[in-house]
């Protein structure tokens, strides 16, 4: 695994062994930041389930200002500050919280902290026909502290499972979606001033 793009392209990241974590494959990452463009550069970014983070990594190797990474197991935020090290960023353009996603978005936004780029790739749902997602992605879609997060203009960027079909409702608007393999990508915005409502998409 390693840095796509950018000026730390090449970049080997380190992954812990197991199925704790699933990476976000490089194709994968590859089609995300080509439908980014420039829209990473300057931008301060979060990553929610940073795993090894290679999405906040991505994004500095290509110009983000700053990033920070939630990632609840101490183990794993381990492995990124080496990435870190290894693509030769610094804690301080790299900020990681060891903490439950929902616990540390919530604290971010009591902070009043924005970011032009939200990203998340979490551990995959199961299939949910007939009833409504359970999975991490959808409890991201159903979080009150989310849209607080996202900047004016900001884009909230979600992975997750084909056979996991999501509800959209309240805020998001989805701009994009992007399908490799099992793997479906979706670039959300807010739909400010619109009632969205609740209703099924899926992939």
């Amino acid at each position: 695994m390693r840095i796509i793009g950018g000026t730390a392209a090449g970049t080997i990241l380190k992954v812990p062994k197991g199925f704790d974590v699933r990476p976000t494959p490089d194709l994968v990452r590859q089609a995300i930041f080509n439908s980014l463009g420039q829209r990473v550069v300057g931008a301060k970014v979060l990553e929610v389930f940073a795993g090894t983070g290679a999405l906040s990594l991505e994004c500095l190797s290509r110009g983000a200002t700053q990033a920070h990474g939630i990632e609840k197991s101490g183990k794993h935020a381990q492995f990124i500050r080496e990435n870190v090290d290894a693509a030769g960023f610094s804690a301080a353009q790299m900020q990681i919280r060891v903490q439950d996603a929902f616990v540390g978005m919530a604290q971010l936004a009591a902070a009043g902290e924005k970011f032009d780029l939200i990203l998340a790739d979490p551990p995959y749902g199961e299939k949910n026909v007939g009833r409504r997602s359970t999975s991490f992605a959808q409890k991201m879609l159903d979080d009150e502290s989310l849209p607080q997060l996202l900047a004016a203009n900001g884009l909230f960027i979600l992975g997750h499972t084909k056979r996991d079909t999501l509800s959209f409702s309240g805020p998001w608007e989805e701009v994009k979606m992007l399908k490799h393999g099992d793997t479906v990508i979706r670039f959300l915005k807010l739909a400010l001033g619109k009632n969205v409502g609740s209703a099924d998409k899926t992939p």
